[in-house]
């Protein structure tokens, strides 16, 4: 479970890294939102795994759906690997390592 936390806390910072890096250069103000909201959320539910592995699975699995859906259907439209394509694989990633680690609960 340690690996499950240590990706969540990563792709969380990540998260709220590239939320204010779309603040920074395009001024957007709902990519600063988005980006500390998931992030936020990331690092709780990766704060929850130890104690309450079943709501810290859950909300890092439902968040990482979230971002896929968003960023994979930008990538579609855009062709753009940052932020884009990185975000979709990340969260890809996220999805098979909750949902495998909801498995060996």
């Amino acid at each position: 479970m340690d690996a499950t936390k240590l990706y969540f806390y990563i792709f969380g910072v990540l998260t709220i890294a590239g939320g204010i890096m779309g603040y920074a250069k395009a001024g957007s103000t709902a990519s600063i939102i988005a980006g500390s909201i998931s992030g936020i959320l990331l690092l709780v539910g990766a704060w929850l795994l130890p104690t309450n592995q079943g709501a810290g699975l859950a909300v890092t699995l439902i968040v990482s759906v979230l971002l896929l859906l968003y960023f994979a259907s930008k990538f579609m439209r855009t062709s753009a690997f940052m932020p884009a394509g990185l975000m979709s694989i990340l969260s890809l990633i996220g999805i098979i390592v909750a949902v495998m680690a909801w498995m060996k609960k």
